[in-house]
């Protein structure tokens, strides 16, 4: 298939798009490499792609040197302009939409980036696809749309209707959007509600990022609430594993939906909701014991009040995605951090001498 993915200079995208390229797809690589962290890691993801990060220029593709299916664009999902010249140069079987403005705590800073970013250039990506016929788009969602949710394990078929933060706000916005696209002009479109993602090439924004630096510069780690948080973390290859049967799998539409009980994760519209999530919430101190295991070191844990839009639990109910594809996550947490880790010392001694940055 010819599939665009937006966000492979990220975290999930730069998987992703490896694993797409390797099984044969033609695949095109978008991202506007912002500066929400350091954009020196994404240049280094898309290097190890095979893009020559020198002559990337806005709007102009780059053909990977180790991959002849793959070409990197440059790209602002506000630009509409831009994309409908990419949507009617390529002509895309499937489009995956992981680009977005990242982080709950941000959220609360600067809003107007997830407007921008999470809906207006949503908005562009659903046009595009209406108007140039494309198959299936599949997008990230988030776990944080189950907001001030309690009932465990957290269940597509619930209500989320009440999110704690603008990035949550933001993502439930995306799935009632592509719903409308879904039931107007027939567009099959899946939404992932990712869990906790982790693994080698991480975001440094995130906990287990955050954790190995501070842990390894003998600096105190910051606690949320106190540690009495639970997590379903989940590793990213699994994460990339069920986007990549999803794609293979767009919705036909539930032919027993009614509106007389109306399910909020299915429609009678080639529109699906799906978690993607392993299933198997970890407490974050024995997290954080996982992480001082592999590296040696016994973390100072500064103790800390939870923050806002952050939620003390999450545990994803994964059944669907069982029954629908036959597949479920399944990475350990030591499994995982161990790779993190193992990648994380690699990176940067090897890249910069030290494991300061």
């Amino acid at each position: 298939m010819k599939i665009l993915i937006t966000g492979t200079a990220g975290f999930i995208g730069y998987h992703l798009a490896n694993r797409l390229t390797q099984r044969g797809d033609q695949v095109t690589g978008l991202d506007i490499i912002n500066d929400y962290y350091d954009p020196q890691v994404k240049y280094d993801r898309l290097k190890s792609a095979g893009i020559n990060t020198d002559t990337i220029a806005y709007g102009k593709p780059v053909k990977s040197n180790t991959h002849d299916n793959y070409q990197f664009i440059k790209l602002d999902l506000t630009d509409r302009e831009g994309l409908d010249k990419l949507f009617k140069a390529e002509q895309f079987d499937a489009v995956v939409n992981l680009a977005a403005q990242a982080g709950v705590r941000y959220s609360l800073i600067n809003p107007q980036a997830y407007i921008d970013s999470n809906i207006i250039g949503f908005t562009n990506i659903l046009e595009c696809c209406r108007h140039h016929k494309v198959g299936h788009l599949a997008y990230a969602s988030s776990s944080s749309v189950y907001g001030l949710n309690e009932k465990m394990p957290l269940s597509t078929a619930d209500n989320v209707d009440h999110p704690i933060s603008l990035y949550a706000a933001s993502k439930k916005s995306n799935e009632l959007m592509a719903h409308t696209y879904s039931h107007l002009f027939g567009l099959p479109t899946t939404g992932l509600r990712f869990f906790t993602v982790y693994g080698p090439w991480g975001r440094p924004d995130m906990a287990l990022f955050l954790f190995t630096e501070a842990m390894l510069k003998g600096e105190p780690i910051k606690v949320f609430n106190h540690g009495n948080m639970v997590r379903d973390f989940t590793y990213v290859d699994d994460i990339v594993e069920g986007v990549v049967r999803v794609i293979d799998g767009p919705p036909q539409g539930n032919p027993e939906w009614t509106g007389a009980n109306p399910l909020p994760d299915s429609s009678v519209a080639p529109w699906k909701v799906y978690n993607i999530g392993n299933n198997n919430p970890v407490k974050l101190l024995d997290f954080i014991k996982a992480i001082e295991d592999k590296l040696g070191i016994t973390a100072e844990k500064n103790m800390m009040d939870i923050q806002p839009g952050d939620v003390p639990a999450t545990y994803a109910d994964v059944q669907d995605l069982i029954d629908n594809f036959g597949y479920k996550p399944e990475t350990s947490i030591r499994e995982g951090i161990d790779a993190f880790v193992d990648w994380y010392l690699d990176y940067y001694d090897v890249k910069r001498g030290n494991t300061s940055h």
